[in-house]
């Protein structure tokens, strides 16, 4: 039996959703519904279990084009992903209080949004890790044709955590042993690369002879053999390796604060390091297409990634099965199933302390809207996948950091 279900009507190009057990909120199908109906988009749309409304494209889905890519599709925090490795400490050489171990991470490194979340000064090992990569060079080959993306936050951003569902976590596995998990992106000059592009892709939209309606504007699209298609490509895989630059450079940081607090240790060969935000060319059924894969996580065939949970829930490391028909993908979490909005109106503090009382974390209303509560149970989300990914480890939290 597939483990999908068919979410289109007849007539309709296929959407195939492993959505079985969890919710689909009426908004979140009419988008993808939207989304399938593009011409270049197929053969398929696939649909992740953490499912839920987006801006332009569905969270959860992963969208093949062909000859065509959609910027907000990939949305603003391109790259967005997850890294994690494995360390040989054990839970027994954690201490009892964990809070100060939480401070020592946030003092490391710098959280939250706006310059509170930027390094007042930029230390040496960042423009290594930059020079490494060598993205300040290919980001001024950008800029060269598009002056409004600035480089003036990638140093100051390279190595620090942001806001809103990003986070650093020490975790135990079902042996005890000790993780370092964490979520990050290409910061606020993925973002300014994202909304720039998205709006050149509207302002083409209204350029173009269509003969095919495109009932959203956030499903402006480029073409390939234009101009702007190929920066786009060219500016969105620089913030896809700046993204996996910042989680390397805030993991070693990371690291670098627990040697100084806890027994000597080493680590081990098990680590990942996966986008869930972006957008790279793939073969699939003997056609190259453009994947974009928005809040989903690439799951070829023993490939390794990270199914995190919510504060104070599971998170999973996972191997693919590479199941063809979801383009060899799975879901990138649990799913939103409230808005922050909603979250902040309907959680208490009260609930939100009893929900991560097993977490060293913040207990306080900025990170109401980040609560278990406002999530889908991940045990669901993990039992809708079975046929795409198989757990490898599980893992619960003992210290979250939040921006």
């Amino acid at each position: 039996m597939n483990g999908f279900e068919f979410l289109h009507r007849d007539g309709e190009k296929p959407i195939k959703g492993w959505v079985r057990g969890v919710p689909l909120e009426a908004q979140a199908h009419a988008q993808l519904r939207n989304i399938a109906a593009l011409p270049f988009v197929g053969p398929w749309v696939a649909v992740m279990p953490d499912v839920h409304l987006g801006i332009g494209a569905t969270v959860g889905s992963v969208v093949p084009t062909r000859g065509a890519i959609i910027p907000a599709a990939v949305g603003v925090d391109i790259g967005c992903g997850m890294a994690a490795v494995r360390t040989t400490l054990r839970a027994d050489d954690l201490p009892d209080n964990l809070a100060a171990l939480r401070s020592g991470i946030e003092r490391g490194v710098p959280v939250g949004n706006g310059p509170g979340g930027e390094h007042r000064k930029v230390p040496d090992n960042i423009a290594t890790h930059l020079a490494d990569a060598d993205l300040q060079h290919r980001l001024a080959r950008i800029r060269d044709k598009h002056p409004v993306i600035r480089p003036d936050k990638v140093e100051r951003q390279t190595g620090t955590l942001g806001g809103g569902n990003h986070f650093i976590e020490l975790c135990l596995d079902e042996a005890d042993r000790v993780w370092v998990m964490l979520h990050s992106g290409s910061r606020g000059t993925g973002n300014l690369i994202g909304t720039y592009f998205i709006e050149r892709a509207r302002k083409e939209l209204g350029t173009r002879v269509l003969g095919v309606d495109v009932p959203d504007k956030d499903l402006a699209f480029f073409l390939e053999g234009e101009p702007l298609f190929d920066d786009y490509v060219e500016a969105v895989s620089w913030a896809q390796d700046y993204a996996r630059t910042n989680r390397e450079t805030m993991l070693a940081r990371v690291l670098h604060e627990l040697r100084r607090t806890l027994p000597r240790f080493q680590l081990e060969k098990e680590a990942v390091n996966c986008h869930h935000n972006y957008v790279q060319r793939e073969t699939h059924g003997g056609e190259s297409l453009l994947v974009t894969r928005k809040g989903a996580v690439s799951a070829r065939a023993g490939e390794l990634g990270i199914i995190p949970g919510s504060m104070g829930t599971r998170s999973y490391i996972v191997r693919g099965l590479g199941n063809a028909e979801s383009f060899h993908s799975c879901s990138h979490g649990a799913g939103r199933v409230m808005s922050r909005t909603q979250a902040r109106n309907s959680i208490t503090l009260k609930q939100h302390r009893e929900a991560t009382a097993h977490v060293e974390c913040r207990k306080d209303a900025g990170v109401i809207d980040e609560s278990p509560a406002a999530y889908k149970p991940i045990e669901a989300v993990m039992a809708a996948q079975s046929d795409l990914v198989e757990v490898v480890h599980t893992l619960r939290q003992v210290v979250c950091v939040k921006g």
